[in-house]
């Protein structure tokens, strides 16, 4: 395919330099948002009057016709071309004649990749935040089963105090709120139009970039035409916004590989998200948690990637900027690859609710609860810290528990201790009095599920 750009040279580069120089193999993936876009510009054009109303029309119907080809397998697009761009009005121009040549008019391909890029991301965000909610969905059912179920929380991976599991469920519901959060801020910011940008000092026709951005759904156009083909602050927002969210699931993965441990027997995976060992007959393997975990340096990476091309760049476009597409789409197609995974995997999960009440059992986690029960008695905290950590420290000698140590044995560290004092660290008792605000009480589980039904409600419209 010749280039079009060939003018100052005579587009004679090397093979391995086209190759080099080429990003058909991973920008074609643009192609719907590129012939959109050129649309969109064409009817510009001729609302304008720099091509006739004619002209823009044929142009029109020329893209459709490419892009009609292109979805049904009739055209392929050829890995020869330098970019989506090129190969797009290659077609049109072979199609059209030299009236194809006339849609690049008041557009440069650098305002057009960002305009392509921009309207690409914007889809992808749609797409892995109604992922986001779907998940967020499946955790509120699960909650919605498991506000009651006592389990131990923990602190340092050591039993700190009673939770429930829907308590615990819902945490992570929050941290997924807030990736949906930053997703739609990110959206918002990137749902700006470069085009009419031109290579990077505007045009001199008589354009009406609104009209353009308006007709392609954006929300406002670029304010400075140097920012607007060399911004790529949209991708860093979005790659940040997406490794973050892995991390969400990384913490989450790594809870469920513990989880369903024999060790820890509180939940177990369905055989349909997990795998066997080529050696050991007895093994269930967390593999798809473990996945997750792992992919989440490859976002992580992604990211740095786009840090390190843009942190040096001077204004405005520059080549290494093509490296931004590889990046991105790679960090989109993994978090929509996990988000896939991990929503039907929580789905299924069984939950081992004896065992995470046994597990509440042990471990002293009520020892709060009894510093809290002789505070009540009058003594201060820090007073009442040291009996309870002392009670605990003799039922460790003697092989008890707090719920079964003699009365006799509290009342020899204080005598203000009564037989109430059984009452007051059940563990359904421990539960039940944590009913402050985002506390792990039933009743204020069932208002934190009730909270994310009604933001899922608010995104379904």
């Amino acid at each position: 395919m010749s280039k079009l750009w060939a003018g100052r040279t005579a587009g004679d580069t090397d093979r391995v330099a086209d190759d080099f120089n080429s990003s058909i193999r991973f920008d074609q993936r643009m192609y719907r948002q590129d012939i959109t876009g050129s649309m969109a510009h064409a009817a510009m054009l001729g609302k304008q009057g720099i091509l006739t109303e004619n002209e823009a029309g044929q142009i029109i119907d020329g893209l459709h016709g490419i892009l009609d080809d292109l979805s049904a397998g009739r055209l392929e697009i050829d890995p020869g071309a330098e970019d989506i761009h090129m190969f797009v009005e290659q077609v049109l121009t072979e199609r059209l004649g030299a009236l194809g040549k006339k849609l690049h008019t008041a557009r440069s391909r650098n305002d057009q990749v960002a305009l392509d890029l921009r309207m690409y991301l914007r889809d992808e965000v749609d797409a892995i935040s109604a992922a986001i909610w779907g998940l967020l969905e499946v955790l509120a059912e699960r909650a919605e089963e498991h506000k009651a179920d006592i389990m131990p929380g923990y602190t340092h991976m050591q039993r700190a105090q009673p939770v429930t599991f829907g308590h615990h469920l819902m945490a992570w519901a929050m941290m997924l709120l807030r990736d949906a959060g930053r997703l739609s801020d990110c959206r918002n910011r990137m749902n700006t139009s470069p085009i009419g940008c031109c290579a990077l000092a505007g045009t001199t026709y008589d354009t009406d970039r609104f009209f353009e951005a308006q007709r392609l759904g954006f929300d406002s156009v670029a304010r400075n035409s140097l920012d607007g083909v060399s911004d790529r602050d949209f991708c860093i927002e979005l790659l940040s916004a997406l490794s973050i969210l892995m991390m969400h699931l990384s913490r989450i993965s790594e809870e469920l590989i513990l989880w369903s441990s024999w060790e820890f027997r509180f939940v177990e995976l369905s055989d349909a998200f997990t795998t066997g060992s080529s050696i050991m007959p007895q093994k269930k393997n967390p593999d798809m948690a473990e996945l997750a975990r792992g992919k989440t340096g490859r976002v992580y990476g992604d990211l740095m990637a786009l840090l390190t091309v843009m942190k040096g760049l001077p204004l405005a476009y520059n080549k290494d900027m093509q490296e931004d597409k590889e990046a991105a789409f790679d960090a989109c197609d993994t978090v929509k690859q996990c988000l896939a995974v991990f929503t039907p995997m929580l789905e299924t999960m069984s939950v081992n609710t004896e065992n995470l009440r046994a597990a509440a059992g042990k471990g002293f986690i009520n020892a709060t609860d009894l510093a809290d029960y002789l505070v009540g008695k009058g003594l201060p905290f820090r007073d009442a810290y040291k009996v309870s950590g002392e009670l605990v420290a003799e039922c460790i000698r003697s092989g008890q528990v707090l719920e079964t140590l003699p009365l006799e044995a509290y009342k020899a560290r204080c005598d203000a201790i009564g037989p109430d004092v059984y009452a007051a660290i059940a563990l359904d008792e421990c539960v039940r009095r944590r009913g402050s605000y985002g506390g792990t009480s039933v009743e204020s589980v069932a208002a934190q599920i009730e909270y994310v039904r009604e933001e899922i409600a608010k995104w379904k419209g």
